[in-house]
């Protein structure tokens, strides 16, 4: 994965010169300021710019987690795919279960593991989604239904429900599908890993 660097008096020249090398727009850009060269006596202001192509760090990252699966003893094919501008790996393999792992236990780690390598690479937070067969999105679907059965269920006897233990994901998933309901409203309570969604009633007004 190539690392550019560029100069310019402010940082905004430097990101201009970065731009029209590149011919990208600002936004499929990760940008780093490196270093700042105060004006002296005969030396004028120099601002240095790292620049990544969020194309190529896309590609970086997928052979590294196809190289990561492969160390760990899995053959596997991977599919990364722009959704709502993240990027999602979608992984398919013999061994989809042992990858996902208990309750996606698996998953969430290689996630974790992705977002260290972005954050060592970069220096910024670099959002990314890990997914093995579209278990996350199928998941994801599953939680959200069960969250709107169960906010009508609390809208009609009035009568708080505590779902069971999520992980933060699925937390946020349920927040977010609940988040413009008038009947109910959601909150948070316990400690990790055991952390679960309160869906409540709201009062008549």
């Amino acid at each position: 994965m190539e690392k550019h660097s560029y100069t310019g008096k402010t940082f905004e020249e430097a990101v201009e010169a970065a731009k029209l090398e590149l011919q990208e727009v600002e936004e499929n850009l990760i940008i780093n300021e490196k270093e700042v060269t105060k004006a002296g006596l005969f030396k004028s202001k120099k601002v240095e710019i790292e620049v990544i192509e969020k194309r190529e760090l896309n590609k970086y990252l997928k052979t590294y987690l196809t190289k990561l699966l492969k160390d760990m003893g899995y053959t596997a094919n991977i599919e990364m795919k722009l959704k709502n501008d993240v990027p999602n790996y979608i992984i398919y393999s013999d061994n989809d279960s042992l990858i996902i792992g208990k309750n996606g236990k698996n998953l969430v780690a290689l996630t974790t593991v992705l977002n260290q390598v972005i954050k060592k690479e970069t220096g910024k937070n670099y959002r990314v989604l890990v997914d093995v067969n579209d278990y996350k999105e199928k998941k994801e679907q599953r939680v959200e239904r069960l969250a709107k059965k169960l906010a009508r269920e609390v809208a009609a006897t009035k009568t708080e429900v505590i779902m069971d233990s999520m992980n933060s994901y699925e937390r946020r998933v349920v927040h977010n599908i609940l988040s413009n309901n008038k009947r109910v409203y959601t909150e948070s309570i316990g400690e990790e890993p055991d952390r679960k969604v309160v869906i409540k009633p709201k009062e008549d007004k």
